[in-house]
């Protein structure tokens, strides 16, 4: 009755013997008088101790095909970068994407941010997404979750940590906004001018990167019309934001009785852990939250 697809080998070249069979089916793992053999030099590994039987890195003499520079890597990427690694060798990621029209929104937001300069600080889109993404995540609370160590259970929070991406000269760092449910836009933005300043600065404290309970990463200051962003371990899902752009719309309904309008769309992508959410739960999440962006009552 043992699934040998789940069943780590412990014998030469990783085969499974006996003992890793007899030891799996009494919830044991891997026996500890034949235990697995160190992984070959270049495998990555994976979540729990296990290794992937990948190839060697290979070893290429870049300076033999013309001039080069080596630069350190800061140490804020080598940090998330191992991070990153073993998200995306991890979960298992689908990314849904879909655009919401934010024309109303964009509208109300120019005319009520002369109310935050005036205070020293701008009110961004970023703080109306993070209000919006706690009106969808209480919609649709599994993906304001974590999956147990073991993949057993879900963890369904009840509180509301927003992780928000932000570029440095050093890397990427993701501070948490918290208790956002309880916070309206003008708090946000500036909670999120104030945080982005101490990541630039280098004054970021550890407690200030954690307890998030969804992440959000936007490159609408820049560019792009999508891309898959990567999961921020424990959570289980991370929306995505590129740049907003004016587009012809059918609006007012099939045949003669609509017409195309110029409406500001914002593209959406959100990857989310397969192994938690399915196709359709990302879909209905991802309209529900395109739905609440657009109509600015809600």
């Amino acid at each position: 009755g043992v699934d040998l697809g789940r069943v780590r080998g412990s014998g030469e070249h990783g085969r499974i013997v006996r003992a890793d069979v007899e030891a799996f089916a009494k919830g044991g793992g891997v026996p500890a008088a034949t235990s697995a053999p160190a992984a070959k030099a270049g495998a990555a590994p994976a979540a729990g101790g296990g290794g992937l039987d990948l190839l060697p890195w290979p070893k290429v003499d870049f300076a033999k095909f013309g001039p080069v520079e080596r630069k350190d890597l800061s140490r804020i990427k080598k940090i998330s970068g191992a991070n990153l690694h073993r998200n995306w060798v991890v979960i298992p990621h689908v990314t849904n994407h879909d655009d919401a029209d934010i024309t109303e929104l964009e509208a109300f937001r120019k005319d009520s941010g002369a109310a935050s300069e005036k205070q020293g600080f701008k009110l961004t889109m970023l703080a109306f997404l993070i209000k919006a993404c706690v009106t969808a995540l209480r919609q649709y609370p599994e993906f304001n979750a974590s999956l147990e160590r073991g993949g057993e259970n879900l963890v369904l929070k009840k509180y509301f940590h927003i992780g928000v991406a932000v570029d440095t000269p050093d890397g990427l760092v993701v501070p948490v906004i918290r208790d956002a449910d309880r916070k309206g836009v003008y708090e946000l933005a500036r909670e999120l001018a104030e945080m982005s300043k101490l990541a630039r600065d280098k004054k970021l404290k550890p407690g200030d990167m954690q307890g998030g309970t969804f992440s959000i990463s936007s490159l609408g200051g820049i560019g792009g019309t999508a891309f898959t962003p990567i999961i921020n371990a424990p959570e289980v899902a991370i929306l995505g934001v590129s740049r907003s752009a004016m587009r012809p719309v059918w609006v007012g309904g099939k045949g003669e009785s609509g017409q195309f309008l110029p409406r500001l769309m914002l593209p959406l992508s959100l990857s989310y852990d397969h192994r938690v959410i399915d196709g359709a739960s990302a879909a209905r999440f991802t309209s529900y939250l395109a739905s609440v962006l657009s109509d600015i009552r809600r």
